[in-house]
């Protein structure tokens, strides 16, 4: 409405000033009324505030006493109740804790810390570029000379990345390559790390008549129209440390946008990637420091050995979860996004959680090692909002965990109702769901 206000204000004022200058006996007489005059500002609505941890004190004395009925279960079966954590809020009012600030192991929760710090490194929409260039020329089907890939950690380089590459080759004109396969750089792919092994996944990813049965699945979950890319090199996979001189630039990858990376990284717990994450950003150490600066906790409620929570010595208080995921939104706010970009929405995202009977909408992350069982993230209800909630447990019950934390969270829908569809905090951008990673031919 204020647009269009201003742009009929301009009109007119326009036409005033042509028609003057035609005919200064036909001018108006009367002025036109500024936008402003005939329609005020209207204020851009504040982001609802994402909420801080609550204060210790004060617990909701209701869900306080579901949560020691859940304790007393568990302890029933044997498990004692210190290597239980508990932490639930909404807004900035504790409901209840056990442990609250008792570091646990947390399992893959460690993903939820790797996450929010790789976001405020790179950003949300840092891409990770994969660069292919040559030393020689282009001749007759041929490129004469060495084959360059040039990596920059992209941590979801897979099949489908090479076919493209390849397929790009193709598009210029190259079927073979006299030279080798020269890697530089963090090139990683099918969440391999080591230079030599991922430099020969993509020597086989990019020359569709030597595909492994791997790669063969995959190409038939791409589009139908999709070409079978063809580039045989005739050398091997040789790793470099600097780039060879006279190299020439023929195609760069973009990996998909980092958020997108973290979605897909939080909804199979892939531990690989999240490793990677890590690396870029410092390693774990680096990790869990920014991590409980952004959560507000002492560094001691978040201690990491490693960026994927593949060892019972990552752990981290119920309390500083819950802050990370807190830290989380906060963070994706500014850029229209929420932590339904970056987590696992139940009964929507495919994913590890697919079997798991949660309440529908949940937004997510769960934990698991042999004597841990962890869940955490957002919990949509009616009459208490968006809870946020921590549940780490300790003991040899995996599956007998994961049945008493999902009846616990049922428990508390139907105490508190139960959501037909994602409030608008959990909800995730819509306009992200055409982000996709996409290989261009440089120009010459």
């Amino acid at each position: 409405m204020l647009r269009t206000s201003r742009l009929t204000a301009a009109v007119l004022v326009t036409l005033s000033v042509l028609i003057t200058a035609c005919n200064p006996s036909e001018a108006p007489q009367t002025e036109v009324p500024s936008a402003a005059a005939s329609d005020p500002e209207i204020p851009t609505p504040e982001p609802p505030k994402i909420p801080t941890i609550a204060p210790l004190d004060n617990p909701d004395p209701t869900v306080t006493a579901a949560i020691a009925q859940y304790l007393n279960t568990l302890s029933s079966q044997g498990f004692a109740r210190e290597n239980q954590g508990i932490w639930m809020q909404s807004g900035q009012t504790l409901l209840a804790q056990h442990q609250g600030t008792t570091p646990l192991p947390a399992a893959s929760l460690t993903k939820i810390a790797t996450s929010l710090v790789a976001l405020q490194t790179f950003g949300p929409d840092h891409e990770f570029v994969t660069q292919i260039g040559a030393t020689g020329p282009i001749k007759n089907g041929e490129l004469q000379g060495d084959l360059v890939i040039q990596g920059e950690g992209d941590p979801l380089f897979v099949w489908e990345e090479a076919m493209a590459i390849g397929n790009r080759l193709n598009e210029m004109g190259i079927q073979r390559v006299t030279g080798d396969l020269v890697i530089l750089d963090k090139f990683y792919m099918n969440f391999e790390t080591d230079p030599a092994i991922a430099g020969n996944l993509f020597l086989e990813g990019i020359n569709g008549q030597i595909w492994p049965s791997e790669a063969e699945t995959q190409y038939q979950t791409l589009p139908p129209d999709t070409p079978r890319p063809q580039v045989a090199i005739a050398g091997t996979v040789r790793v470099a440390s600097a780039p060879p001189s006279q190299l020439q630039p023929l195609v760069r990858h973009y990996s998909l946008p980092v958020v997108e990376l973290l979605k897909r990284m939080n909804q199979y717990s892939n531990n690989p990637m999240a490793e990677m994450f890590a690396d870029a950003v410092g390693g774990p150490q680096v990790v869990a420091q920014k991590a409980a600066a952004a959560a507000g906790v002492p560094p001691q409620e978040i201690q990491l050995i490693n960026g994927s929570g593949l060892a019972e010595e990552n752990i981290m208080s119920p309390r500083a979860a819950c802050g990370l995921f807190l830290a989380l939104e906060r963070e994706l706010q500014p850029h229209n996004l929420t932590i339904g970009d970056a987590i696992a929405i139940v009964g929507q995202d495919e994913g590890i959680l697919n079997q798991r009977q949660i309440p529908r909408f949940s937004v997510v992350k769960s934990g698991s090692l042999n004597y841990v069982s962890a869940l955490a993230g957002a919990l949509p209800t009616q009459t208490q909002g968006s809870v946020w909630f921590v549940i780490m447990n300790g003991g040899s019950n995996l599956e007998g965990f994961r049945l008493e934390q999902e009846a616990l969270l049922t428990q508390f829908v139907t105490q508190w109702g139960s959501v037909t569809a994602l409030p608008p905090e959990l909800s995730p951008n819509p306009l992200r769901k055409t982000k996709t990673s996409r290989s261009e031919i440089v120009k010459q």
